[in-house]
């Protein structure tokens, strides 16, 4: 004999409301994040909700609201870098919890390549998100400007050039951040101090050799170029950079890195030339991520606080979804002091 078996009933608005003791238009705004509910109401929903098990119906609610509850996570890196590269899993961690706390569904999407590009942005004006998170942005990147025309509420890890008006940013203080690294450079007497360069068609890039630049100049002492090499923040950049900056100038007393993969791909350079860090040369890198505290000598380096950088990116994304202004954050960095450049 089959048993009856009574499947139970997905619990609806009006349940929740029933169990509450408020009216279904109470539901409706307290779950639409409405700002007109008082407190009170407001937690007798949220405890009915609990209660009764209730769980949102997404698809009607996205045919409610014209939203899909669905956010993009874009970066326009080779996919190889979101491994690679600490700060984009860091950055990534940070917006899937930050979106989750908001009931918010993250897609990653990554358009390094022309197709990769089209397929973007085919996706991204069909209404599948309600809006991107852009990572690692390059000026002159024609995604930009597709991006803009799709009229997508857009918000970029760093500020986009060329877009500073029409796309809103959260960014670290890039140049401040390299201005303290090369004056703590200059307060241990280093004077020959070369850098290693972020793109020049990246935000962070161009301000932290700014910062760079501009430390020196306040200091009395002219901006060398045989000093100034260009990286991509890799490894393999910042080990070429160093050999370089040894062939050009072998007397070089200090380098800032602007990433920290690229400073510690300075230290066994150094070492195959008999080098000593920081006896002989001082280093001081950019990001302060896990690496920072495992290369040997560990590395005194510029902090960047991501997991603020990606509250905010959520938070003003929301704020851009609803109709407010686009505007620009600027986070502050700080200096970590470790072995490769003491005190």
């Amino acid at each position: 004999m089959i048993p009856n078996v009574q499947s139970r009933k997905r619990p609806t608005i009006r349940d929740v409301a029933r169990e509450a003791g408020v009216s279904y238009a109470t539901v409706s705004r307290v779950l639409n994040g409405r700002d007109w509910v008082s407190p009170e109401a407001v937690r007798a929903v949220n405890d009915a909700i609990t209660r009764t098990g209730y769980t949102t119906n997404q698809h009607a609610r996205s045919l409610a609201t014209g939203r899909s509850g669905s956010i993009a996570f874009l970066l326009t890196e080779p996919q190889h870098l979101l491994f690679e590269d600490p700060n984009f899993s860091v950055l990534l961690r940070g917006v899937a919890q930050a979106l989750s706390d908001r009931e918010l569904t993250l897609i990653l999407m990554i358009a390094s390549t022309p197709e990769e590009r089209n397929r973007t942005i085919t996706f991204l004006s069909g209404g599948h998100v309600d809006g991107v998170l852009l990572v690692s942005p390059h000026s002159g990147d024609p995604l930009l400007k597709q991006l803009v025309q799709a009229e997508v509420p857009i918000v970029a890890c760093g500020q986009v050039l060329g877009f500073e008006d029409t796309i809103s940013s959260v960014s670290a203080d890039d140049w401040g951040g390299a201005r303290s690294a090369v004056e703590h450079l200059l307060a241990a007497g280093c004077r020959r101090i070369a850098t290693i360069t972020g793109p020049q068609d990246t935000f962070g890039g161009v301000f932290r050799l700014r910062g760079y630049k501009d430390a020196l100049t306040a200091a009395g002492i002219e901006v060398d170029p045989a000093l100034i090499v260009h990286g991509d923040w890799s490894r393999e950049s910042g080990a070429a950079g160093m050999r370089t900056l040894l062939d050009r100038l072998p007397d070089v007393d200090a380098v800032f890195a602007a990433s920290d993969a690229m400073a510690s791909a300075t230290l066994p350079v150094l070492r195959e030339h008999g080098r000593d860090v920081p006896g002989d040369v001082r280093i001081v890198g950019f990001d302060d991520s896990g690496l920072a505290a495992t290369t040997e000598p560990p590395l005194t380096t510029v902090r960047h606080p991501l997991e603020r950088i990606s509250e905010e990116m959520v938070r003003l994304l929301t704020d851009v979804i609803a109709g407010r202004t686009p505007l620009s954050i600027t986070v502050p960095t700080s200096l970590v002091i470790r072995s490769s450049s003491p005190a």
